[in-house]
């Protein structure tokens, strides 16, 4: 650490540089391609350490690049990216298991008040109860059956838990009966 700022390192011994290129700043610049190989100061072994004495302590090259608050900038970039397709695909598989229990809802309800409406000679206790019973094989439950005539008319409800803590009841209405002309 230096006197005046005791947070910098010392200065680092640098090879020297001249415009004549890279060659030329390894050799010292001094001569042509044969000085370039002996270093151009006094034989091999200054070649071999790149023209740093060995009385120095050593030669090191940095990069001083003064953007060190910068680091570890990528990394907080990319958790965030991830977070957000976290985020979105949580909500996506939310509203896509939302889809999924409205239609089995509906299928219920439908296979529901069809059973019903083939049984509604029987009476209406015997056509909620093989409406009930298609509505439980179809994955639902059957939460209302009014039988008018020959009409049968169902409400069938599925819950969905969608994401922890939120879970939510479908209701779906058929109605089924003969044909009227």
């Amino acid at each position: 650490m230096t006197a005046d700022h005791p947070d910098r390192p010392p200065p680092v011994d640098r090879p020297p540089t001249s415009p004549g290129g890279p060659s030329e700043a390894l050799s010292g610049g001094h001569g042509g391609p044969s000085e370039a190989l002996s270093g151009g100061h006094g034989g091999p072994s200054e070649a071999s350490s790149g023209g740093c004495s060995e009385a120095s302590s050593g030669c090191r090259f940095e990069v001083a690049s003064g953007r060190h608050g910068d680091r570890g900038g990528a990394t907080v970039c990319v958790l965030a990216a991830g977070l957000v397709l976290v985020v979105c695909g949580t909500f996506g598989a939310a509203v896509a298991a939302a889809g999924m229990a409205r239609q089995r809802a509906g299928i219920a309800a439908d296979f529901a008040a069809l059973a019903g409406a083939a049984t509604v000679a029987q009476g209406p206790e015997a056509a909620c109860r093989r409406a009930s019973a298609l509505a439980e094989a179809n994955g639902g439950r059957l939460a209302d059956c009014r039988v008018d005539g020959l009409d049968v008319q169902v409400t069938a409800e599925v819950t969905v838990t969608a994401l922890p803590g939120l879970t939510r009841t479908v209701r779906i209405s058929a109605r089924a009966g003969p044909v009227r002309a």
